[in-house]
């Protein structure tokens, strides 16, 4: 994880015997994250998080990817429950292939999609979450 606030390295390391496996970040820490695929490749960062505030949780984690220095990105939103925490090397990790990421739904940064219709919400859990 970006790790950029004090207590940052206990955050990961420790639990509390109140919440076990608990884990809690700030949304600065989780921006610039990579996100590796079961394969180890490097699918890209996560530049911004998506909440939805009427249930007080994050939706989606957007994906930036196949630019070059942040030039040329596509976004992607993938579904929170589509990622896995992976401590040990402080990033996360999405079960797709590289070559399926290229062909997903994805945006650029002047146009994104209307996030709270429900049949673009469907396609995008139906596309990551198995």
């Amino acid at each position: 994880m970006n790790l950029s606030t004090t207590d940052s390295n206990t955050r990961f390391n420790e639990t509390s015997n109140n919440q076990i496996g608990a884990v809690l970040l700030s949304a600065g820490t989780i921006t610039g994250d990579e996100v590796c695929n079961m394969q180890e490749e490097k699918l890209g960062k996560i530049q911004d998080l998506v909440l939805d505030i009427g249930e007080g949780k994050v939706r989606y984690a957007v994906l930036a990817s196949g630019g070059f220095l942040g030039m040329g990105d596509r976004l992607f939103a993938i579904p929170w429950s589509a990622l896995k925490l992976d401590k040990e090397n402080r990033r996360f990790k999405l079960d797709i292939n590289a070559e399926r990421l290229k062909d997903a739904p994805g945006f650029d940064k002047d146009n994104w999609p209307d996030m709270t219709d429900s049949t673009w919400h469907s396609s995008i859990e139906s596309y990551y979450v198995r």
